[in-house]
């Protein structure tokens, strides 16, 4: 990994996903209940690993979508804080994620939610960017908003 993330947070990538309309991909978690269900990609930057590759990977391994062209991405680490209640495995203490938003040029036929196992969502939707904000569990809120804040250019 060329770019270090801040000390104690787990590296990550965020993925927003544009359609031609303006509008981005959320998914419904697998199993996840309540309102607060709905995310990008995101997932994890293997040891020594390029951000845009990982990027790339952790689209196609959660959405199965390749057919993207690359429109940003944010110019440094977003950051987030587990919850107290939120157990992490290797003492992080939050994710740190290099967002990247990409144009969808395929068809919505590509999506194939079990394209790689583990599957992350259930159910995946065409929304407007602004919901996302609302949508997404309120530790990440923060994060999201700046995300959105971002990337706002390219939505409807």
């Amino acid at each position: 990994m060329t770019e270090l993330p801040p000390a104690g947070y787990r590296p990550n990538v965020g993925l927003v996903v544009f359609n031609a309309e303006g509008r981005v991909w959320l998914g419904r978690r697998l199993g996840a209940v309540g309102d607060h269900v709905w995310q990008f990609p995101q997932g994890g930057i293997d040891a020594g690993g390029e951000l845009l590759s990982a990027a790339r990977r952790e689209l196609v391994e959660e959405t199965g979508i390749t057919s993207v062209e690359l429109l940003a991405r944010t110019p440094g680490w977003i950051s987030y804080d587990f919850p107290p209640e939120l157990f992490s495995p290797k003492g992080w203490k939050g994710q740190a994620q290099v967002w990247f938003a990409f144009r969808f040029t395929g068809q919505d036929s590509e999506v194939d939610l079990e394209a790689h196992p583990p599957i992350e969502f259930e159910s995946w939707r065409w929304a407007d960017l602004s919901e996302a904000v609302e949508l997404i569990v309120p530790f990440k809120r923060a994060a999201y908003v700046q995300v959105a804040a971002a990337f706002a250019p390219f939505a409807s």
